[in-house]
């Protein structure tokens, strides 16, 4: 493949979003590399164009351009209400490519992502094959003018079987089921924080979106902190606390910072800094366990060999799970379902019970990942030949 688009990309301060660019520029290896991003500058601060080129998701719109004047008409005259959206995004026709991947994720699980569709349509208008690469969906989302965009794809990937079988049931048959690219994101050793005793850490993430989905206010912090407060009295275990989302509005930071202040008299609580996913991959990966909200800090953990707990609250959580271990219980916690403060704990302590068994079950379930991931690039190409 010579050259391959990524969109939507929101920012690497998303760390999720971070290593699945990363990972896929590394699996597919293509000549070019051409990444839309909204967020350039952030990419920028992470260094994400040493893996592939950044170019912005919108070009500003000039009033005295004749493309100003193009959309004008057509919106005015011809009632095409989306005119200057094109304009703005019509830079990913222009680029041109062999292949465009729509970074899944999971884009399409938080309402109808109108811009995303848009981009589409421009690709699939100029001629370009499109997939949906590594993606989680609802199945009570899958209707409309979603469904009608997905059945549009050359190609779906899906990262789980429960939303590669709705995929299917739906009615889109070129589909077909992937671990998540970030399975094969490389670890890269950064500065630990002081206070870390190696080989006995309890990485934490938590955020501020898990937050916004409990049941009852207040009852994801309560069970967090009841789960410090269990490491620090019945174990000799260190806590880490990881964010893996720093974006405003969503940063892990702001509950991990709460939790710092809590407990940092005991001097066994420490927050681990901002750095780029694979640092923060290279962290996770020196914890004896790991309790996640975000997804890829449970894929980085989990692709270490790291026995790890999900705060999860969707499909993504739940499949991801269930297709490693067979059963998402025991390996996922529903944030519904902290109510009770001990919730979380009580969960960790049986997780704990189980550490030897889940690293037998990593060592036999990983290296197929990583050897089904190496064969993306021969599905790809299979695809072109057909397009």
């Amino acid at each position: 493949m010579h050259k391959i688009l990524l969109y939507p990309h929101g920012g690497s301060g998303n760390h999720g979003c971070e290593a699945i660019v990363r990972s896929t520029m590394l699996l597919l290896r293509p000549g070019q590399g051409v990444l839309f991003s909204s967020a350039c500058g952030e990419d920028r601060r992470y260094g994400l164009e040493q893996a592939v080129r950044v170019l912005p998701e919108q070009r500003p719109i000039r009033r005295c351009s004749s493309g100003y004047a193009g959309a004008w008409l057509r919106r005015r005259v011809l009632g095409v209400r989306d005119a200057f959206d094109r304009l703005a995004f019509g830079g990913i026709v222009k680029e041109g490519a062999d292949l465009a991947l729509c970074s899944g994720g999971d884009n399409y699980c938080y309402g109808e992502p109108v811009h995303i569709y848009l981009q589409n349509d421009l690709l699939r208008r100029a001629g370009v094959p499109t997939v949906l690469w590594g993606c989680s969906l609802e199945r009570k989302d899958m209707k409309g003018r979603m469904l009608e965009d997905l059945r549009a794809f050359d190609l779906i990937v899906a990262r789980e079987s429960l939303t590669c079988d709705a995929l299917l049931e739906c009615g889109c048959p070129r589909t077909v089921l992937y671990p998540d690219p970030a399975f094969a994101l490389p670890v890269r050793e950064g500065p630990l924080p002081e206070g870390w005793k190696e080989g006995n850490m309890v990485g934490i993430n938590v955020s501020p979106l898990i937050i916004g989905h409990e049941g009852r206010a207040g009852s994801v912090m309560e069970n967090y902190v009841r789960l410090v407060e269990y490491l620090l009295e019945a174990t000799d275990m260190n806590v880490a606390l990881i964010p893996h989302v720093v974006w405003p509005g969503n940063d892990d930071r702001k509950p991990l910072g709460a939790l710092r202040e809590r407990f940092r008299h005991t001097g066994r609580v420490v927050m681990v800094g901002d750095a780029p996913c694979e640092e923060l991959k290279g962290c996770i990966s020196r914890c004896r366990f790991l309790v996640a909200a975000r997804t890829h800090a449970s894929i980085a953990a989990y692709s270490t060999g790291v026995p790890t707990l999900v705060a999860g609250y969707s499909v993504k959580a739940r499949g991801i799970a269930r297709d490693l271990f067979g059963t998402e219980d025991g390996h996922v916690l529903p944030v519904q379902a902290m109510d009770d403060p001990g919730e979380l704990r009580k969960a960790f302590v049986r997780m704990m019970e189980r550490e030897d068994g889940l690293k037998a079950a990593y060592a036999e379930k990983i290296p197929a990942y990583r050897e089904r991931l190496a064969r993306l690039p021969e599905e790809l190409s299979t695809l072109l030949k057909r397009s």
